[in-house]
């Protein structure tokens, strides 16, 4: 059953591009479908699937407690490989064709206040270890752009351009794009670079700017356990990368940054993704902070590079 996913998640990648991130979700949604098919239904082959184990599929998650939201990637994942086998003369009729998908509630980006990013940023500055360096302008960085986990972390050294003050974001061509460098970002990478890279580095062919103590490229999981213990030091639970992208959005917005602006910096393909922060940067109308300023200086730096 594995090897008919696999076919499909390279019909994905091939055919529609699919990254490899979205690849993982299916790979990791569809696995656990077919386990349960084998393990609860005593399934062995996609032909012996029908609806009412679809049906039972969904009743199962909902048992387990899973956000609605969770329950609908699961199901459209499902439906998504349901066509496929149908398409492949596997089944003759689609067992997903009668399932809705669950109601989702209207998704509302969870953001840290400024004074709690400032709190967060102060962290490893607490330090002046190669790492503790390499963490600085990090956190700097991921707040200062907005940039994804996966974006941030596959940055090479030729990505950054510190004449202009600003940073490539991305590696497929249509999500490329060239966002503003804060100083305080700016002069944190320039720091790490010249200071702590250095001392990490244990090929100089690699091209990777953020380095893990084996002199490697950082993975998007080290990022996120490096992040968690800094969130955790200052008492902010469950905090996730997407966390400080949110907040970037939300502060930028209230600090009076252009819709369309914030909307080419995230890299958003719709301007609907970005209006969902309106209203979360209306919650920072009566804040009074002396909180990290990035965002307003991102305004800035943002007029003078922004048209590229």
């Amino acid at each position: 059953m594995e090897d008919q996913i696999e076919r499909f998640l390279a019909a994905l990648a091939q055919d529609r591009g699919f990254s490899g991130n979205t690849i993982a979700a299916y790979r990791n949604d569809l696995g656990q479908f077919a386990v349960f098919l084998r393990t609860d239904k005593k399934i062995e082959s996609w032909k012996e699937f029908t609806d009412n184990h679809l049906i039972s599929y969904v009743l199962h998650l909902r048992d387990r407690s899973y956000a609605s939201s969770t329950v609908a990637r699961k199901i459209a994942a499902v439906k998504s490989f349901c066509h496929y086998i149908v398409d492949q003369g596997v089944l003759r009729h689609d067992p997903s064709t009668s399932l809705t998908s669950p109601r989702v509630e209207k998704f509302v980006p969870r953001t840290l206040s400024p004074d709690q990013i400032a709190a967060l940023l102060e962290q490893p500055a607490r330090s002046r270890t190669p790492e503790a360096l390499r963490d600085k302008a990090m956190l700097e960085t991921l707040y200062a752009t907005g940039m994804r986990v996966s974006e941030l972390t596959s940055l090479d050294l030729e990505d950054i351009d510190f004449t202009s003050q600003r940073v490539q974001c991305g590696k497929k061509p249509d999500r490329c794009r060239w966002v503003p460098l804060a100083s305080e970002a700016g002069e944190a990478l320039d720091e790490y670079l010249q200071i702590g890279r250095p001392l990490l580095r244990q090929s100089s062919d690699d091209p990777a700017v953020f380095l893990n103590h084996r002199g490697t490229r950082l993975t998007r999981q080290g990022f996120w356990l490096i992040l968690k213990a800094y969130g955790e030091a200052v008492n902010i639970e469950d905090i996730t990368p997407h966390t400080i992208r949110h907040s970037f959005a939300a502060h930028a917005l209230h600090r009076g940054h252009n819709l369309q602006d914030v909307q080419k910096i995230l890299g958003h393909m719709n301007i609907s993704t970005t209006q969902i922060y309106q209203q979360v940067a209306a919650q920072f109308s009566n804040h009074r902070s002396n909180g990290h300023a990035l965002a307003e200086s991102m305004v800035a730096c943002y007029d003078k590079n922004g048209s590229d």
